[in-house]
């Protein structure tokens, strides 16, 4: 991982990282690429490309993991059911 690739603040210590959370990937005409996790609500970006949708899926991720972290609930749970399709 290059220098400006990387996230924005570091995953809270003990919790859980992207790897364990379902990712819902799908195309948003005429816009581009919705990547989302669909147990954290509002952990979703709109990009061009899937590409850059996943990749800024985890930044988004960092950023919401570690307003959690500052406050007393957790993350909701992680979860493989797709709920909105």
């Amino acid at each position: 991982m290059r220098a400006q690739d990387a996230p924005l603040v570091a995953y809270p210590e003990g919790g859980r990282d992207l790897d364990d959370d379902k990712v819902v990937l799908y195309r948003n005409q005429p816009d581009g690429w919705v990547a989302e996790v669909p147990a954290i609500p509002g952990c979703y970006p709109l990009m061009p490309t899937r590409a850059e949708a996943l990749a800024k899926l985890e930044r988004v991720f960092f950023i919401i993991a570690a307003e959690y972290a500052a406050k007393a609930p957790p993350l909701p749970a992680g979860s493989t059911a797709i709920v909105n399709a």
